[in-house]
């Protein structure tokens, strides 16, 4: 396929290459970034789905070649091909509600009873979400092929969803959470959102236009994947301010409902009922009231 941009033709067949190799080396340069800042453990999920892709170039790209070289049957090769790619798709829709649930939990470190009402909600809109998606992967007389790319479909385009939901939620809370917009929370933020536009993008085009492996789609979702790994590189690369303390007013909705998340959270008082003989006691506290009885009989002196 050919594009014409500004009278220049290009070679749509080169671009999607040239980003395929792109793609892993940007992946490895954000991987090194996040060691050298000591970030992994802190950002874990992001850093599986790192390495994920990685390592779903490295077993899948090598395929072309076995098949040129005759050393691989086309059929084969497909079969491998096909059930790597939506193996690693799924692993990464997986991985990116844990990225989901982590920004929230950084973000809301300050204020835990409001990061607790959250996580258990979040929780609950992961696990509704997986039911969604296996009821409509199930129809009538379905491969196994079709329910595995209706399957993993859907809970990309559910995890898509989700994460616009929590960029906008860190756009609106990251003031006074105490984090600026340089911040790393925001910067893998931005980069799922970049990634999630493309990807519910991709899903209306499919739905309306054909496209091959080297199709004016593939062009962009190639730019959108890189720009979110180098939006990761670039924050990774540059010092986190420091975060500032939170300083809340009396009436603002965030210490209200954290107190409120609090209580919710609090072990009800016991209160004993009916008669209490000594032997539900132990030994140190029937001492203790045995003393202060005692005490509480003495005449007080004039």
């Amino acid at each position: 396929m050919i594009l014409a941009w500004r009278g220049v033709f290009v070679n749509s067949h080169r671009i999607v290459e040239m980003l395929s190799f792109l793609e892993p080396v940007c992946c490895v340069l954000a991987l090194l970034l996040m060691q050298y800042r000591h970030q992994v453990r802190e950002f874990k999920s992001l850093a599986l789905l790192l390495i994920t892709r990685v390592t779903s170039f490295a077993l899948l790209m090598p395929l072309d070649i076995l098949v040129r070289q005759h050393i691989l049957n086309d059929r084969v090769a497909y079969y491998i091909y096909f059930y790597g790619y939506w193996a690693s798709y799924a692993v990464e829709a997986m991985l990116g509600f844990l990225i989901i649930f982590g920004i929230y939990n950084l973000a809301m470190a300050p204020l835990q009873g409001l990061q607790r009402l959250g996580m258990l909600m979040f929780r609950w809109a992961g696990g509704i979400a997986v039911a969604i998606t296996l009821t409509v992967a199930f129809s009538p007389h379905i491969t196994s092929t079709k329910f595995i790319i209706r399957a993993v479909t859907q809970l990309q385009q559910t995890q898509s969803v989700l994460t616009l939901c929590m960029l906008l939620f860190v756009c609106l809370a990251i003031r006074p959470m105490g984090l600026s917009y340089r911040s790393k929370i925001f910067g893998v933020s931005l980069g799922l959102g970049v990634t999630a536009t493309a990807d519910l993008v991709g899903a209306a085009w499919i739905s309306h236009f054909s496209t091959t492996f080297y199709s004016l789609y593939s062009v962009f979702n190639g730019f959108a994947i890189c720009a979110t790994l180098l939006i990761w590189a670039g924050y990774f690369a540059v010092p986190e301010p420091k975060r500032r303390m939170i300083v809340l007013p009396t009436t603002s909705p965030f210490l209200r409902w954290n107190q409120i998340s609090l209580a919710l959270g609090d072990e009800p008082g016991f209160v004993a009922i009916g008669s209490v003989t000594p032997d539900m006691f132990a030994p140190a506290e029937v001492e203790v009231m045995r003393r202060a009885s005692a005490k509480m009989r003495l005449p007080i002196a004039n």
